[in-house]
């Protein structure tokens, strides 16, 4: 089989990446979440365009989940990233995110759950195929709570990769 020099793995992933801004948009409006939706956005902390306060990142060095749900503040989404105001042992702390630094979303409401692979920079030509599954980090939410495994569906790229 010739080798895929279109790329469709990475061009999955971002029309993928899409369907986390949609849902992002949604949440943005003036009404906010519709329903019982919520979102656990895991992102490594330390990819390039990340901005999160140096004390975040000293705790989650590697990775870290937020939930938006009822306490979000100033929502921002835009074509490449999000901004928003999440609180902290009741301090509030900014983070901006491009959606490449995502890793997993999943609203636990309905049990969807998109799962990313880690591209590397912008700038690199190649993407690892010896290891898809994403390092385990360490991981925070702004009201502790942790997801508890209810049954979601995971959408995994690797089913389309060629092996």
């Amino acid at each position: 089989m010739a080798k895929d020099l279109m790329r469709y793995d990475l061009m999955a992933q971002d029309a993928l990446r899409g369907v986390v801004r949609q849902a992002l948009l949604k949440a943005q409006a003036p009404e906010g979440l519709p329903g019982p939706h919520h979102f656990y956005i895991t992102f490594r902390t330390t990819a390039p365009g990340v901005d999160i306060d140096p004390t975040l990142l000293e705790k989650y060095p590697e990775e870290m989940t937020i939930v938006l749900e009822h306490q979000f503040w100033d929502l921002n989404v835009t074509e490449t990233g999000f901004e928003v105001t999440l609180k902290f042992s009741g301090v509030p702390k900014y983070l901006k995110m491009p959606y490449s630094a995502i890793s997993r979303f999943h609203d636990p409401s309905v049990g969807f759950h998109l799962q990313f692979e880690h591209e590397g920079s912008e700038d690199e030509a190649s993407f690892p195929d010896d290891d898809p599954k994403p390092k385990k980090g360490k991981t925070g939410t702004d009201n502790g709570s942790a997801d508890k495994g209810d049954g979601a569906q995971v959408v995994s790229l690797d089913s389309f990769r060629k092996k």
